[in-house]
């Protein structure tokens, strides 16, 4: 399986997903870690995958998302952007809404 139909895979298999440095218990970027806090703050569950375990995951997802850096956040599939963006949404309260919404959808 080449990398991107494994990025494919990982985002259709899991409602929402993280794609970090680190793990959500031993982040090892500023960014990752807060983009888990505001995730976990939402109430959002979601799954996460640690990059820095798979170099070409983390290779190959900037160029499957056209997004440079890490975190990146997808839900139900779709690309919703890097921390900055995680925390926009959380200030916001969307991030909330956001996570109901795919939780409902997923059950």
């Amino acid at each position: 399986m080449d990398v991107v139909d494994e990025i494919k895979a990982i985002v259709a298999a899991h409602p929402i997903v993280l794609f970090m440095k680190g793990t959500p218990e031993y982040p090892t970027c500023g960014f990752s870690d807060r983009a888990v806090k505001a995730l976990q703050a939402a109430g959002a569950t979601f799954h996460d995958v640690n990059v820095l375990a798979d170099p070409r995951i983390r290779a190959g997802l900037p160029h499957y998302s056209n997004w440079p850096t890490f975190p990146q956040l997808f839900l139900l599939g779709e690309f919703i952007g890097g921390c900055d963006i995680v925390e926009d949404l959380h200030a916001a309260g969307e991030l909330k809404r956001m996570a109901a919404d795919v939780a409902g959808a997923a059950s």
